[in-house]
């Protein structure tokens, strides 16, 4: 009897001791402004839907929250043009142009396709900004379903095939849908027909509708989704905040007087996270079989 009641007396001294909070340092840094601007441009419409989000980081473990902008505009540089964007809903951190009665929420396809654009962001008392330009791409020619099975067997396969324009510095960027993108150049098939698999890491269920898309973008945005990409890691989308900082393509210009020379800041620790981009794109839909 003696020797039962000494092995509960120890077990519980031990679940006790489980119960003894440990701290636990994280890195944590002050609240970071992420801008998602990338406008995806389908140049068989009139008008296209342009919508960007704003929001800001949290502590390690912490969500990100919808960010509430001082204001926000697209600059056309060539027709000198502003178009005002507003948080239609408010507390989401999504802005949009304002209402219109003939395309709500929409801009020009010919305005986005034809100029240099500026966007400029404010911001609890800081200044963003950030140029870009509209770049093309060209359509998916074809996606079938391959057989699968190169690491583990339970993949799915798709083939997908382009055809790249000859003479033309292209870079892509392939979006599988689920949070899956694959950024691509040109260098070795300039011209020719291109064919490559991609791998969605499980067995996807038969008629499952899959929305895929290939996006125009610049060297630099191709470089930047590598980085993101990488940091990401395989169980996250790239658009969302890696424990790592990649710097894009909007800058913190609170200090500086010249647009000029907007990149030219002496502030190489205070920039906003996220990127904007004007790239043209096509939709392809695929049901898996």
């Amino acid at each position: 009897m003696m020797k039962k009641i000494f092995y509960i007396l120890v077990f519980s001294i031990i679940c006790t001791s489980c119960e003894d909070v440990i701290e636990v340092n994280v890195d944590t840094e002050d609240p970071r402004l992420v801008i998602d601007a990338i406008i995806r441009v389908d140049t068989d419409r009139q008008t296209v839907p342009v919508i960007i989000k704003a929001s800001t980081t949290s502590s390690f473990f912490g969500e990100s929250q919808p960010a509430k902008l001082d204001n926000i505009y697209l600059f056309f540089e060539e027709s000198n043009t502003a178009i005002l964007l507003f948080e239609l809903e408010p507390g989401t951190g999504i802005y949009q142009p304002s209402e219109d009665e003939v395309n709500p929420d929409e801009i020009s396809t010919e305005l986005l396709s034809s100029q240099s654009v500026i966007l400029s962001i404010t911001h609890n008392g800081q200044s963003y900004f950030s140029r870009t330009q509209f770049v093309p791409t060209v359509p998916i020619d074809n996606i079938s379903q391959g057989e699968g099975g190169i690491f583990n067997g339970d993949e799915t396969e798709l083939v997908v095939t382009i055809n790249d324009v000859l003479d033309r510095e292209d870079y892509y960027l392939f979006d599988f849908d689920k949070n899956e993108y694959i950024p691509s150049e040109d260098t070795f098939f300039d011209g020719q027909t291109f064919e490559f698999s991609f791998f969605y890491e499980d067995q996807l269920p038969t008629n499952e509708e899959l929305n895929i898309s290939i996006l125009g973008i610049d060297e630099d945005f191709y470089n930047y989704m590598n980085q993101l990409i990488v940091q990401s890691g395989s169980n996250n989308g790239p658009f969302e905040t890696p424990a790592a900082t990649v710097k894009g393509n909007i800058f913190n210009v609170t200090e500086i007087d010249n647009i000029d020379y907007y990149d030219n800041v002496n502030l190489p620790d205070n920039f906003p996270l996220g990127y904007f981009a004007i790239c043209q794109t096509y939709n392809y839909t695929f049901i898996i079989e």
